[in-house]
Parts: structure tokens; C-alpha cells; sequence
């Protein structure tokens, strides 16, 4: 949108040129980012760059920008939960394509691309732990996308209906949407030797992933009814939180996104890796040797 300036209440900037929560400024941004939930990890991660040029630290949102194979990357943690990847995206994205001095939109569009390494719990009792599974599609039960106008534009609405009416998915919530992760990506991260999946984004840990402590669930079938379900030969993998707004936001922004997670735990027949981190540092490792 050339010419469209952003007012302050809607995009803030530091005084000291950054943006509001991550503390980035648009010099430092880089095209390539890894993104993970755990700030701990994000050093993990940069260990493997062979340089390391800055770090910036704000709340949940850790940054350690540097060079891998000649190229500038950067990883940033972004914390828990879809709502957090509202805030991580967009603040990308206005590094990238909004002018900090004018307030005013580019019109040479920056192109960023974004893997997530994350963690997840498997659906199916096929999927052992440690497998790394990519989310070639992205199912979010947390209806952020929802709130962004070309919301259908991208989505898979007939996967959408068929989930709805499998599950008699309950009004109360918000509508689930379907999104793909970028084509090339995947072709490139996941080679021959990564699984593709359909990845469920909760909105929650405990109950909206079915996880009963001491408040009953609504919908206590929910899992089996999601296990049991398949559109055109595509099978619900696996849970994590932050997969499908981090690929429907870039699809509207006009990013690349995926996101692959190490399967820690297979939530039907009950198995977990205890050495999950392991699994967890062998899978960044790779990610970065094909980024």
C-alpha cells in the first residue's frame, strides 16, 4: 500500500528507533529468521552461526542476529502462544516494508523468509517421538487469522467444512482456518527426510488441547473425533500453538513461512522423549544446513 502512513497509536516506535516489542531496529533485520518459542533456545541456536553480531533482549523476544554461509540470519524467540505471533509477524513485517522515518508503507516489498523449529505432541500413534514433522498445512484453532480482512484468500475452506462437520465443532469457538506453509520451503528444509503433516494450532495447552486437570473439558472427544478425521487423504499429525498464524500472516504479508516441530510426545498411546532436546538441537542443526 504505497502512500498509506501509520499513525503512532498503531504502530509504535522506540525513541530509540526500534520497534515497540521486539526492540529491533530495520537495520539489524535480516531475510533469513529462525524462529523458536524458547528464548533459552535462541543461543542454542546462534552457537551455530559463524558470527554473531548483536543481541537484543525484550521480555519473551530475544534476538542474536549474525552470518551463516556468508548470509546474515537471526533468530527470535517469540514465547507462547498464537497471540504472540500476532505481535512477532507484524512487527517483522514492519521492519521490513514500513519507512521508520515517514510512517509510510514501501513500495518495494520485502520478501522475508521464517522457519520455526519448534516442539508437538503427535495425534497418531504411527508418529513416534523425536520424529520431525513439518506442518505442510497449518489447522488454527486460535482465530487470529480471523481478524484480518483476505482471511479466506488463502485458507482451504472446503478442509475448513470438513473439519467443522466432523467434529461438530462447537459455536462457541472460533471458526478453525486452514493454511499452507511455503511450497519451496519445505522442498528445501524437508527434503526426503522429514515428515509432512497437518499441524493443529491450539489457542491453549491444558484444555484446548484436550488436556484434563481440574477443569473438565467441554468437548472430551474432541482428540478422538480430530484422530479419526481425514480431507482428501490428509490426517491431522500433531498439536503445537503457533504454526498457523505465523503461515496465514505470511501469506497475507506476501512472506515465506514453515514450521517444523520435533514430536515429543504422542498423545495416544502415551509415549514422550525424555531426551527431547537432543532430538531438538539435531533437528536445528539441520534446519540451518539447508536454510
Amino acid at each position: 500500500m504505497p502512500n498509506h502512513i501509520i499513525q503512532p497509536s498503531e504502530l509504535i516506535i522506540n525513541p530509540d528507533g526500534s520497534v515497540f516489542h521486539l526492540h529491533l531496529r530495520p537495520e539489524q533485520l535480516a531475510d533469513k529468521i529462525i524462529l523458536v518459542g524458547d528464548p533459552g533456545r535462541v543461543d542454542m541456536v546462534a552457537e551455530q552461526f559463524d558470527t554473531r553480531d548483536f543481541i537484543v533482549q525484550s521480555r519473551e523476544f530475544r534476538t542474536i542476529g549474525g552470518t551463516l554461509g556468508g548470509h546474515r540470519i537471526m533468530c527470535l524467540s517469540h514465547g507462547i502462544g498464537p497471540d504472540n505471533i500476532d505481535i512477532v509477524i507484524t512487527e517483522l513485517d514492519a521492519l521490513a516494508n514500513v519507512d521508520f522515518s515517514t510512517r509510510e508503507v514501501r513500495s518495494d516489498h520485502r520478501t522475508l523468509e521464517m522457519v520455526r523449529i519448534g516442539t508437538s505432541g503427535a495425534l497418531q500413534p504411527d508418529i513416534p517421538a523425536a520424529t520431525p514433522v513439518i506442518a505442510e498445512r497449518s489447522i488454527g484453532f486460535d482465530g487470529v487469522l480471523n481478524y484480518y480482512a483476505g482471511r479466506n484468500s488463502v485458507c482451504d475452506l472446503d478442509f475448513e467444512q470438513a473439519l467443522c462437520d466432523h467434529t461438530g465443532w462447537n459455536p462457541l469457538w472460533a471458526r478453525p482456518y486452514v493454511v499452507a506453509s511455503d511450497p519451496g520451503l519445505v522442498e528445501r528444509i524437508g527434503r526426503n527426510d522429514m515428515m509432512r503433516g497437518n499441524t493443529i494450532s491450539a489457542v491453549g495447552f491444558y484444555g484446548p488441547q484436550g488436556r484434563e486437570v481440574r477443569l473438565a473439558l467441554a468437548n472430551p472427544d474432541l482428540n478422538a473425533r480430530l484422530a479419526t478425521f481425514s480431507h482428501e487423504g490428509r490426517r491431522i499429525t500433531n498439536y503445537e500453538m503457533e504454526s498457523a498464524p505465523l503461515e496465514g500472516m505470511s501469506l497475507l504479508m506476501g512472506h515465506k513461512a514453515m514450521t517444523v516441530c520435533s514430536i515429543i510426545a504422542n498423545r495416544v498411546n502415551h509415549n514422550a522423549n525424555a531426551t527431547y532436546k537432543n532430538a531438538v538441537a539435531d533437528l536445528v542443526a539441520t534446519v540451518l544446513s539447508r536454510i
